[in-house]
């Protein structure tokens, strides 16, 4: 089996609903994300998959969340932006856009709001 890392980042702005503290106020973060990838068939070029097409596929999913407030993406309109919850989407998304990669699944998305705090989201 192999395992492949990709990391980028995005900027944007949430509260958290039900939230006593001041996460409840308006805030943003300078979000890291690692997104990991598996498989055990690798093509002909002995590459499970390039790193520049996972690179892009991260910036696609990330690019609909930069320099946004996340609350009002229509996602997270009845559930909290947390980082909890952004791994998950993050991580579906991917998901949906590797379905043309059989060989390449999803392991795991980490979502960092800080350098030391962060959630990961696997199936």
């Amino acid at each position: 089996m192999f395992k492949l890392k990709v990391q980028d980042y995005f900027s944007a702005a949430h509260y958290l609903k039900n939230y006593e503290g001041p996460c409840e106020n308006l805030h943003g973060h300078n979000w890291k994300v690692e997104l990991v990838v598996e498989g055990s068939q690798l093509n002909s070029s002995d590459i499970l998959i390039d790193f520049k097409t996972l690179k892009k596929i991260l910036k696609e999913v990330l690019t609909e969340l930069d320099h946004k407030l996340l609350n009002e993406i229509s996602h997270f309109k009845n559930i909290n932006p947390s980082s909890e919850r952004l791994a998950e989407y993050i991580f579906k998304k991917v998901k949906n856009k590797l379905s043309s990669y059989p060989n390449v699944k999803v392991k795991e998305v980490t979502v960092f709001e800080t350098e030391k705090s962060g959630a990961t989201y696997y199936e």
